[in-house]
Parts: C-alpha cells; sequence; structure tokens
C-alpha cells in the first residue's frame, strides 16, 4: 500500500507506534536511539520506513541525541527517543541544544514509567522541560501521539527550539485508532555556518541565554491560543486541569459532570488560559501523574486546587484511584487468576547469566556491584548473588569506589562488578577506564549474551549487525579491553555454563591485586541466532531429565532458580521449558540428572 492508499486510512496503533508514524508524516530524516522500555517500539517501527528514514541503536542516550542533534544542524528533522532515565543520560547536550536551537526541526521522546514497571527509579521527566527550557508535549492516546509528533517538528523550527515529547508507559503501549495520512517530504535546509549560534562558549552562551528568554515568552504566549491546550465546559461547580494520560482517568470518573482544561502543552505552561478557567469554576482539581508539577505552576501563579493533598504521588494513576481519591468510593474488582498466581521475573531457563550467578553465590566474603538488564535478576532468591544496582555502567565505577576504600580500609573483602554487553558499550567502557588508570583491583564480568537482551532483542555495537538489518563491524570486547589497558593475562573468556570453570577463574581473578576482565560469552536462549552464532557456539536442541530413582530430594537443583524445574513433592524438569543448558545436572551430587 503506497503513502497516497494509507490516506485517511484508520489503524490500530500503540502511542510508541504512532509516535514513530507521525515522524514518517512529518517528513523526518534521521533517528536515533537507545532501547528501553517502555519508548523501544518507537525505533523498531521506523526500520519500515527505511527508504526515507536513516534509523539507528546508537550506543548511548547521550550519543543519540547528539547524533540527532548534528542532523539537526546540517538541516534535516531529526529526533532521538529514549526512556525516562536515559535522558538523564542525555541531559548534558540537551541543556545547551535549548540555547543553540536547531536548524531542521528536532523532537526529544521521553517516555516516563510510571508505577517502574522496567524501571530503577520513577522520576517525572516533564521537569527537565522547565528545567532546560524546552517547549513540551505530552499526548493522551495514540492520535495524540502522531498528530503531537507532526506538531512538534513545526514548532521546533517556528521557535527555534528542540521539543521534548513526553510519553508514559501507559500512553506508549495502549492502543487506539489512528487516522493515518501522507508523508510530507522535507528538503534539507541548506547549511551555513554559524559560529556564534552552535559553538557555545561563554561569549556566544550569553547572547544565547538572552535570546533563550525571548523565545520563552512567545512559546507562552502561543501556549495560550493553541488548540491543543482545549477547554471542555460542562458547568461551573467543578474544574479539572489535567495531561496526557491521567486526562482519561479524569474524564471517565467525572464524565460531563466536570469542566475540563485538557494541556498538550506543558511548558510553557499556558497561565493566562489557566488563570481564564479557574476563575469560571467553584472548584479546582489537578489531576495528574507522579510529581505535582502542573499544581506546582499553578500555586506559584497564586491560583488555588487541589491537586497531590488528595492524589497519590507515586505510581500509575488509573479511574480507581482517582475516583476513591476524589469522592471515597472503592469499586469492587474480581481477583483475576494472573493476580492469584504471582509469578515474579526470574531469569529464563537456559539462561547463560545463571551459571556465573550460581558460582558467585559460592564464594564468600565478595561483594558483587550490579547493573541494568535481565541479570538485575541474579539479586533474587535463591541465587541472590548481585548486591548493588544503581545505573547504567555503574557497576564498575561503583565496584571501583567499594574496592578502593576496602582495600584502604585493611579490609579483605573483594569486589566482582557484573555488567553485560550492550551496558559495557553503553557506559561501562570509561568505568573499565578509571579502574584501570586508577589502579583499581576489582574483576569486571562482561555478561555477553550477544544481545541487547532485556528491552527485547535489538542489535548493538557487538552484535555486528544495525538497526535496519545491515551486516556492520563488530566491537570486539576483549580488544577493547586490552585497548583500555587489561593485560592478556587478566583478561578471561569463559563459558559460563561451565560452573567448574567459572568458579575457578573467579577465583584466579579475585586472587590478583590489579584490574582483572572475565567474558562469560554465550547467546541469550531466546535469541535468533545468527549464522555466526550457530558457527561459535554448541546450540544444538537439548534437555535434561531427572531419574526419581536417584533423586534424594536434597532439592540442590532448585537452589539454581531455573524455572523450568517443578519443586513439588517430586521434583521434576519441564520438558517444555528445559533448553539443556545442564547447569542443574553440574549441581547435582548425585548423578540424578542426564541430558537427552
Amino acid at each position: 500500500m503506497n503513502s497516497k492508499e494509507e490516506n485517511n486510512l484508520k489503524k490500530l496503533m500503540t502511542g510508541n507506534e504512532a509516535v514513530a508514524r507521525g515522524a514518517y508524516e512529518a517528513g523526518l530524516k534521521f533517528a536515533s536511539a537507545y532501547p528501553g522500555t517502555p519508548s523501544t517500539e518507537i525505533l523498531e517501527n521506523m526500520i519500515q520506513y527505511k527508504e526515507d528514514i536513516f534509523s539507528e541503536w546508537a550506543p548511548n542516550e547521550k550519543v543519540a541525541l547528539e547524533a540527532a542533534i548534528g542532523a539537526s544542524v546540517a538541516g534535516a528533522r531529526s529526533m532521538a527517543a529514549m526512556k525516562h532515565v536515559g535522558l538523564n543520560v542525555a541531559a548534558d547536550p540537551l541543556f545547551t541544544f535549548a540555547y543553540t536551537g536547531v536548524t531542521g526541526g528536532c523532537v526529544i521522546v521521553s517516555a516516563d514509567d510510571p508505577g517502574m514497571h522496567s524501571s530503577q527509579n520513577e522520576q517525572d521527566n516533564r521537569n527537565y522541560a522547565a528545567a532546560a527550557r524546552v517547549l513540551m508535549l505530552e499526548p493522551s492516546d495514540s492520535q495524540e501521539s502522531k498528530d503531537y509528533m507532526k506538531l512538534a517538528f513545526e514548532l521546533s523550527e517556528r521557535f527555534d527550539t528542540p521539543v521534548l515529547m513526553r510519553m508514559t508507559t501507559r500512553v506508549c503501549h495502549s492502543k487506539g485508532l489512528v487516522t493515518l495520512g501522507e508523508r510530507v517530504e522535507r528538503e534539507l535546509i541548506p547549511y551555513k555556518h554559524n559560529i556564534q549560534k552552535y559553538v557555545a562558549t561563554p561569549a556566544n552562551g550569553k547572547v544565547l541565554r538572552k535570546k533563550l528568554i525571548d523565545r520563552l515568552k512567545n512559546m507562552e504566549a502561543y501556549s495560550n491560543e493553541t488548540e491543543i491546550n482545549k477547554v471542555e465546559y460542562n458547568g461551573t461547580e467543578i474544574g479539572i486541569i489535567s495531561a496526557g494520560v491521567a486526562y482519561q482517568y479524569a474524564r471517565e470518573v467525572f464524565g460531563d459532570d466536570a469542566s475540563y482544561l485538557k494541556l498538550g502543552m506543558t511548558f510553557p505552561m499556558p497561565i493566562a488560559k489557566i488563570k481564564e478557567f479557574a476563575g469560571k469554576v467553584k472548584k479546582l482539581y489537578v489531576i495528574e501523574e507522579m510529581d505535582p508539577y502542573i499544581e506546582n505552576h499553578l500555586k506559584a501563579a497564586g491560583i488555588s486546587c487541589i491537586g497531590k493533598d488528595i492524589i497519590p504521588e507515586m505510581d500509575e494513576l488509573n479511574t480507581d484511584i482517582v475516583r476513591k481519591a476524589v469522592f471515597g468510593t472503592v469499586t469492587e474488582t474480581l481477583k483475576t487468576e494472573k493476580e492469584a498466581i504471582g509469578r515474579p521475573p526470574v531469569l529464563c531457563a537456559g539462561c547463560p547469566h545463571r551459571g556465573m550467578y550460581y558460582a558467585l553465590s559460592k564464594k564468600k566474603n565478595l561483594l558483587v556491584t550490579g547493573d541494568i538488564g535481565c541479570y538485575t535478576l541474579g539479586s533474587a532468591p535463591p541465587l541472590s548473588s548481585l548486591h548493588t544496582c544503581f545505573c547504567m555502567g555503574g557497576s564498575i565505577s561503583s565496584g571501583h569506589g567499594a574496592s578502593t576504600v576496602l582495600k584502604r580500609g585493611g579490609s579483605d573483602l573483594r569486589v566482582a562488578a557484573i555488567i553485560g554487553d550492550s551496558t559495557f558499550l553503553h557506559s561501562g567502557i570509561t568505568s573499565l577506564m578509571d579502574v584501570v588508570y586508577n589502579k583499581g583491583n576489582n574483576v569486571t564480568i562482561i555478561l555477553d549474551n550477544r544481545i541487547t537482551a532485556m528491552t527485547g532483542h535489538q542489535e548493538n555495537p557487538g552484535t555486528g549487525f544495525t538497526l535496519m538489518g545491515e551486516p556492520t563491524t563488530e566491537v570486539d570486547i576483549p580488544m577493547l579491553c586490552r585497548a583500555i589497558g587489561i593485560k592478556d593475562e587478566n583478561l578471561y573468556i569463559i563459558n559460563p555454563l561451565h560452573l567448574t570453570e567459572s568458579g575457578e577463574v573467579v577465583d584466579e581473578a579475585l586472587a590478583k591485586d590489579e584490574p582483572t576482565v572475565i567474558i562469560a560469552k554465550w547467546p541469550c536462549v531466546l535469541k535468533k541466532f545468527s549464522d555466526q552464532d550457530k558457527r561459535e557456539f554448541d546450540l544444538s536442541p537439548k534437555s535434561c531429565v531427572i531419574d526419581q530413582d536417584k533423586c534424594t530430594k536434597c532439592r540442590l537443583c532448585v537452589k539454581t532458580g531455573c524455572p523450568a524445574i517443578n519443586s513439588g513433592e517430586i521434583i521434576e524438569i519441564d520438558p517444555e521449558s528445559c533448553t539443556g543448558c545442564t547447569v542443574c545436572m553440574q549441581v547435582c551430587p548425585f548423578d540424578a540428572i542426564r541430558e537427552v
């Protein structure tokens, strides 16, 4: 189907799909991202438009935004997408980009995660827009996700500013009908040298700062008149101010018994329009998720309202929570079968990380600093082999700090840092440089499962393929470690499913008083294996079974935490789940488990 045939066709889309579609229709030429739930599918859905849009996975979010900035300077419409914590990584270029402004329109999509479904914190990135002073839009459904993306590029070029498109998990992943439109091709804006605009020295920065203040006044004037900040009058008793998915909840709870000011542009805030609306209602509520962002703007402007004194400040909202907060009524719900089961997340059956964590669980006097990835699940019982987790790339550097003070304090507690291959390439490289440069002695364990597994198997610089499926140069992680300064005798490459070897190598590394790196290399069991994987690893189908005559029910196999092992009165291995990794077979002291 060509673009003309698609025009005005309605299609069921998630918010992430709609964002990609809106960018395509807006004439986007360059997109860069680092995968992170709930934003991942935006770039994955951009691949279908690869004839018109160059899309890439960047090593991290800072690089993604910097690449998008470069594309904008060169005259193209560009975007960068990331989850909320990714904007922390990209904050450095964002704040300066707010000063310089754009050439081609540039949109930064930040997907917040209220409720921390797959994140280490619950920050509210609306605060970034106010801090960096960039225009911000907040869609409440899939149609608006598409429409606001198109508008965002127009506003970016109109006001000479990057635009923050603030999504949330519910908007990213919920589906709604979206009316498709045609792509409007945008030619590159001819590049011209402009040192005063794009070289952020203090002298230029002072001039740009003044321009930013003037730009904010113009953007606020627009915010007060734009139709995406819209009023729905249904009476004067109750007024609701809301934005994003929280508006949908408020609309469902209050129905036509309240009037609404739905904010689609939430920075700069349309204070004049808000004052006018507040003056026409007797009681004013602000319904918003997480921080009292809108509420604080109202109170700073002297507008009285009811907000976080009754609306929860953490977790996702829903209609039941809003109804209970405002009216005190509780809706009875049936306990679902899923809630009754309540299965916590675990490392998959056959996960190559399990062997390394089992080996680490047997070590005494060891602190294991962890990182962001599926391997964070190594902290859960029964393995409980990971003891800290802060941020992407933080395991190696926090491990270095811990090992340094422990050694200087006379403690014999040793430190090992765990990090994944994609995370190492994201921000672990500089941390390992810190260890080597400052003569640290912690052990770095890189879990190379050949893919970015946690967010759904995206390619990265270590896999040999680009986002668009093209073969490319693969980063040689062992060679990279050597270039940083890891000695050959301190660099180990092992199969983590071999427990004896894993344990012995960890012991050898811990015995050294200088930086060591262990690369535990085996592909993710759920990965679509490449030809290279099939050549390098024995991936033939296997399974394990328990000989009930030999089984003593010692439950050592259960302590591996493998979900394929059913630990009832009779301990059995589910043949549908088992991948034949043989970790349980190696653990069993009675030879009761065999490979078939």
